[in-house]
């Protein structure tokens, strides 16, 4: 999916423009889904239950949108192997593994972990051959650590010390995201929409989360009335549509590097919206690793097609 150049493209400091304001839009629609996550998970709703519910909101919303537009999907094997791998790495693993942190840590903190995508995207394209080595995006990773470490290690940085391990857990999601990130940016088909493409992707998710969630007994019934949790579920699969198609379709507008720093906005929207909304507070320990990890995120540079 990449950003085709024309004639009649925008020049650079309007490029610069437009992909700050797509990130700090799609970046707080993503941080609103961290509190809602917390809500969906508050009265014991399996995470496997809960990313079947997510593709299917997600899958509606992004139906109706794809119809509107009147987009064809392609079902050749590139293109299946894209929206199943898509569907795997960007949804149901990262899903899993949130769903399963958000329910033993605060969802501010598991924001904090989602700071480390672009570290972690960094990493993976400088194995792939997709970013160039330098010494400053490296020192941004080691911050990137070092802010985790602030966090896992000092006494009164979590309520519970036996919370520790799971950051580990909340860890996987952002690695999931960056190899999604390089993985698109390295295959993604030609002239692929984001829109059609999450859509056939949601799709995919259903189909292998739906057996998976019966088969395990993780089902989450939605047939009964609903609460706080049930509309949390929705929620947070719109954010997600919104989010994501947009998380797509910046990598193609600005490159993978510079849409991972979308855990700016994540993390700020996200950490808000836990105070306000779900009354958490967080140690001196945290917001040195939150001022540790802004630093690091600095250090790593935007693609240069849009410096």
């Amino acid at each position: 999916m990449s950003a085709p150049a024309t004639a009649g493209a925008p020049k650079r400091p309007v490029r610069l423009l437009i992909a700050l304001g797509a990130l700090v839009l799609f970046g707080l629609f993503w941080g609103a889904g961290q509190p809602l996550t917390k809500v969906a998970v508050s009265t014991g709703h399996h995470p496997m239950g809960l990313v079947f519910w997510q593709f299917v909101f997600a899958g509606t919303a992004l139906g109706i949108v794809t119809a509107m537009r009147g987009d064809r999907l392609r079902f050749d094997a590139h293109h299946l192997r894209f929206y199943i791998l898509i569907a795997l790495i960007g949804t149901l693993l990262p899903g899993l593994f949130s769903y399963t942190a958000v329910s033993h840590l605060p969802a501010g903190i598991v924001a904090v972990a989602l700071a480390t995508v672009p570290m972690m995207a960094l990493m993976i394209a400088l194995g792939i051959g997709n970013e160039r080595f330098a010494l400053h995006r490296v020192t941004g990773i080691a911050l990137g650590v070092a802010a985790m470490m602030l966090i896992a290690l000092p006494e009164a940085s979590l309520p519970d010390r036996s919370m520790a391990p799971w950051l580990v857990v909340a860890l996987v999601a952002p690695f999931c995201y960056a190899a999604e990130g390089n993985y698109m940016a390295k295959d993604a088909p030609a002239g692929l929409h984001p829109i059609p493409a999450l859509f056939a992707a949601c799709i995919a998710g259903a189909l292998i989360s739906a057996p998976l969630a019966i088969s395990t007994g993780t089902w989450v019934d939605l047939t009964q009335p609903w609460r706080a949790p049930e509309y949390a579920i929705a929620g947070s699969g719109l954010a997600h549509a919104v989010a994501y198609s947009g998380y797509m379709w910046l990598i193609a507008y600005a490159g993978v590097v510079f849409t991972a720093q979308i855990s700016y906005i994540v993390t700020g929207a996200a950490l808000a919206f836990s105070i306000v909304f779900l009354g958490e507070s967080y140690s001196g320990w945290v917001w040195g690793a939150v001022a540790m990890m802004a630093i690091g995120l600095f250090l790593v540079q935007p693609a240069r097609n849009v410096d």
